[in-house]
């Protein structure tokens, strides 16, 4: 990493943040790209956009089929992944779904690469990389495809600790030099119903923001069951979802997304967090250490609250949804409306046929943006301000104190082992009795 470029982005603070990001965003004029990433001669196949895969689980696939699908000319020539079978398993499933447009999948045997450093060799071989592992490897991944000079699209959140989200941040600056684009899946930003109404919203409609809401709320997940064989770090590992270290809890890792709508509309992010949270059902063996609850309450500087709740709870009500509530009337998300001050409708976006796959918008976008040239995105900032947004909330919820944006960003709390590799111990472990010790509001102190 270019050391002296970094420092001249280096984030100090909430404020530094904030006007960095906005600093950062609007620069971004369709400006010509300077990388190697857009030097599409010489490759075997010119003119082709070469994709790679890093993490080949459910949202990889999902993420690479997309791609594959956009009008440009693309082929996806590398995977990677920690496990075979994961990586074999989304090779068939990617065949399947594109169909007549197989041959954009041209990812030979000698290009399919397991372990935990198989990433630096499928991301040397492609223009544009996907980075699709659980969250907590993003960091490593990110500075690496910066380091290549590569374009990126990049799953939230993107980080599962304020040291990681420091490393993010400083990959974002050297990619912002380098004229990277960068997108992140959050993908409310690439949806038209979120777009109409923040236009909307600019435009004054509600007035002032006075409160925001955002929730998150559904029932249990899948947990994937202990086999003899498997060490510690390959359960944690299949398991993912569990563990701080790789997922950030499920108010880092899916609540992100209203958080972040929360800041787009605010164009801030939170000063500090408080909050209250446990585990009230999810209590067994399997659920590792992560919570099944969280409450927090995001205060602005200007001292704007957003209330944010997520939880996961089997068969209880489910709701996922924000709203936006100003001095002349409030925005309901989910249902695309805006009403004023008395509840009288006075907008309402019609989903029905104009509403759009945000998932494969952000890839027509971005590879669109690269076909023709042009440096357009620079998500990894605002992913950054959402995820750590998220890490406050956790911070909040773990300790049950109040938590403050700067001094939780420079705590240099880092959650991750020393060590990746499967004999190698994880950061937590079970106890003798096969449960994992997990955060205690009031007792547990200043951690993730």
């Amino acid at each position: 990493m270019d050391t002296e470029k970094s420092q001249e982005f280096h984030v100090q603070g909430r404020r530094d943040f904030v006007k960095q990001s906005s600093m950062i965003a609007g620069s971004l004029l369709a400006m010509p790209i300077l990388s190697k990433a857009t030097s599409l001669e010489g490759s075997g196949n010119a003119g082709v956009i070469k994709i790679a895969l890093i993490g080949c689980g459910g949202r990889g696939t999902g993420a690479a089929t997309q791609a594959l699908k956009t009008k440009e000319n693309v082929q996806l020539v590398a995977m990677a992944d920690a496990f075979p079978d994961r990586l074999k398993d989304s090779y068939d499933n990617i065949k399947e779904a594109l169909g007549d447009n197989a041959g954009r999948l041209a990812v030979p045997e000698k290009n399919k690469f397991v372990g935990f450093d198989a990433y630096k060799e499928a991301i040397a071989l492609a223009d544009v990389v996907i980075l699709a592992t659980p969250p907590g490897f993003r960091p490593i991944h990110f500075e690496e495809a910066v380091k290549q000079g590569k374009h990126i699209f990049m799953e939230k959140p993107v980080a599962t600790d304020p040291a990681g989200v420091k490393r993010v941040l400083e990959a974002a600056a050297v990619a912002n030099t380098k004229k990277l684009n960068v997108v992140v899946g959050l993908q409310r930003r690439y949806q038209n119903s979120y777009r109409e109404l923040y236009k909307r919203f600019q435009d004054g409609i509600i007035g002032d923001i006075t409160s925001i809401q955002v929730w998150w709320n559904q029932g249990d997940l899948w947990v994937k069951p202990r086999k003899a064989e498997y060490t510690e770090m390959e359960y944690q590992m299949r398991n993912w979802y569990y563990f701080n270290w790789l997922c950030g809890d499920h108010i880092v890792e899916q609540h992100i997304h209203n958080i972040d709508v929360g800041n787009w509309f605010k164009n801030d992010t939170p000063a500090t967090a408080s909050g209250m949270g446990g585990r009230a059902v999810r209590t067994g063996k399997d659920y590792g250490e992560i919570y099944d609850h969280h409450y927090v309450e995001y205060r602005y500087a200007d001292g704007v609250v957003m209330n944010s709740q997520c939880r996961h709870w089997k068969a209880a009500a489910s709701k996922v949804d924000e709203e936006i509530v100003g001095t002349r009337g409030r925005i309901y998300c989910d249902r695309a409306q805006i009403v004023d001050a008395k509840g009288k409708v006075i907008y309402q976006f019609e989903k029905k046929g104009n509403e759009n796959n945000p998932y494969q918008t952000e890839h027509d976008e971005l590879f669109a943006a690269i076909a023709k040239g042009e440096y357009k995105y620079s998500d990894a900032l605002r992913g950054a301000q959402a995820t750590m947004s998220a890490i406050l909330g956790r911070m909040a919820t773990y300790t049950g104190q109040v938590m403050h944006w700067d001094k939780a960003l420079d705590s240099g709390l880092d959650l991750h082992p020393k060590t990746y590799a499967f004999d190698a111990t994880p950061p937590i472990v079970p106890g003798t009795d096969g449960f994992y010790p997990y955060a205690k509001p009031g007792i547990t102190k200043y951690i993730g």
